[in-house]
C-alpha cells in the first residue's frame, strides 16, 4: 500500500439489440453476434429480467455504448449518478460526452489502445421505481458482459458512484477484474453525505405533493451543487454583495449560476430516476475485505461528500495491494471532471500496464 499527494447468477437477458439490429436471444449466437457487431464504436440495448436485493425479479432495460478497438483490453468507466452510456465522442456517435477530457484517442483512457464500455444506470431512465443498490448496477453490468462474450475487464475506472459500483464490481466479480480505479468514492456513504442527499430527496417529494416537481428537482439540483463544490470556490467565483431585485427581494451573487444548474437538470431528468438513484447511494454498502484485486484509489483534500480520512480506511483494508492519490482542489467532490491534469496523469499511471484483449 502507498500514499502520494498531489496539489491541485440472478439475472438473463432475453432479448438484446446493437445499433438497431435484432441479435438472436440465444446465449451463444448473441455473445458472438454482439463481439464481431460492436468493431470500433456502437451501442447496444439489452432487455433482461434481473434479481435485486431489495425488490425481487425486475424487467429492465439496459443501454450502453462501446469505444475502441474490439480486441484491445476492455476497460469499463462509470460517473455519477447523472453520468451516462456516452462518456466521449466516438465515430457512432460524435457528440461530446461527460468525460472528453480524460477518454479519446491518445487521452488519459486511449481509446486507440483500450476498448471502453459504459453503461446507463439501472433506474436512470426513470422507468424502475423500486429500491436500487451499488450490488444491483455491478451484477447488471456483469450480466451485459456475459452477452458482450466477455469474460475478463482489464481495468474498470469509476468516479463518484461509478466509484462505489467499481468496488462492488471488485469484491462481487473480482475474478473477472484485473484492476480498479476509485475516484472519490468510498465503500460506504457518509452520514454528512446521506443527510445532504436526504434534504435533496425531501425537496423533491415536497415537489410532487405540490404539483410542482421540476421545482422540486431544480431545488434538488442545487443543494447537491453546494456539496459537490467547495466553499473556497464559492468565494472566489460569488464574492459580490447580495442585491435587491426588481420586487424588493435580495439575491445573492451566486443564485444564478444556482438556478441555472437546477433548470438544466430538471430539464432532463424524471423525479422517479432522481430518488431511487439517490437513494441507491446511501444503500451502498461493501466491506473492503473482499476487493482483492489491485486499487488506485483518488482522494480530493477538500470533497465534503467523500472525506479524506474514508478513503485513507478504505485503502488501508482492502485485501490487495492499493495506492492512495491525494489531491488539492477548490472543486472539491467535482475535480475528477475539473482537475483534468492532474486525474489523467493518474489514470495514465493506473492503466499503464493494462494488456492483451478483451477475452
Amino acid at each position: 500500500m502507498s500514499f502520494q499527494t498531489q496539489s491541485a447468477s440472478a439475472a438473463f437477458a432475453e432479448t438484446t439489440d446493437v445499433g438497431g439490429t435484432p441479435v438472436p436471444a440465444a446465449f451463444g449466437e448473441e455473445a458472438s453476434g454482439l463481439k464481431s457487431l460492436l468493431q470500433g464504436a456502437g451501442s447496444f440495448v439489452v432487455d433482461m429480467q434481473v434479481s435485486l436485493r431489495h425488490a425481487g425479479l425486475r424487467r429492465v432495460v439496459v443501454r450502453g455504448e462501446c469505444n475502441g478497438p474490439v480486441d484491445a483490453p476492455l476497460v469499463v468507466v462509470a460517473g455519477g449518478i447523472s453520468a451516462n452510456r456516452h462518456v466521449a465522442a466516438a465515430p457512432g456517435n460524435t457528440e461530446p460526452g461527460w468525460w472528453e477530457a480524460q477518454v479519446g484517442p491518445g487521452r488519459a483512457i486511449d481509446t486507440s489502445r483500450v476498448r471502453v464500455l459504459a453503461i446507463d444506470w439501472l433506474g436512470a431512465d426513470g422507468s424502475l421505481d423500486a429500491a436500487i443498490d451499488s450490488a444491483d448496477q455491478a451484477d447488471v453490468l456483469a450480466h451485459v458482459l456475459d452477452r458482450l462474450g466477455v469474460a475478463r475487464v482489464a481495468a474498470f475506472v469509476g468516479a463518484s458512484y461509478g466509484a462505489m459500483v467499481g468496488l462492488q464490481f471488485a469484491a462481487r466479480h473480482g475474478a473477472r477484474l484485473d484492476r480498479l480505479v476509485a475516484i472519490s468514492g468510498a465503500h460506504r456513504p457518509h452520514p454528512y453525505a446521506s443527510a445532504w442527499r436526504a434534504l435533496q430527496r425531501q425537496c423533491v417529494a415536497l415537489g410532487r405533493s405540490e404539483g410542482a416537481v421540476t421545482r422540486g428537482l431544480a431545488l434538488a439540483r442545487q443543494w447537491a451543487m453546494l456539496s459537490y463544490r467547495t466553499p473556497e470556490e464559492f468565494a472566489g467565483r460569488f464574492d459580490a454583495p447580495a442585491v435587491l431585485d426588481d420586487d424588493g427581494v435580495a439575491r445573492c451573487a451566486a443564485e444564478d449560476y444556482l438556478e441555472s444548474c437546477g433548470r438544466r437538470y430538471a430539464s432532463r431528468w424524471t423525479s422517479t430516476a432522481f430518488l431511487r438513484l439517490s437513494e441507491s447511494i446511501d444503500l451502498h454498502r461493501v466491506d473492503p475485505a473482499d476487493v482483492r484485486v489491485p486499487t488506485t484509489v483518488v482522494a480530493i483534500e477538500e470533497d465534503r461528500l467523500v472525506p479524506l480520512s474514508d478513503l485513507q480506511g478504505l485503502v488501508e483494508s482492502l485485501a490487495a495491494p492499493a495506492r492512495l492519490h491525494v489531491l488539492r482542489s477548490r472543486f472539491g467532490h467535482d475535480a475528477f471532471l475539473k482537475e483534468e491534469a492532474a486525474v489523467a496523469g493518474i489514470l495514465r499511471d493506473a492503466l499503464d500496464s493494462c494488456t492483451g484483449g478483451a477475452a
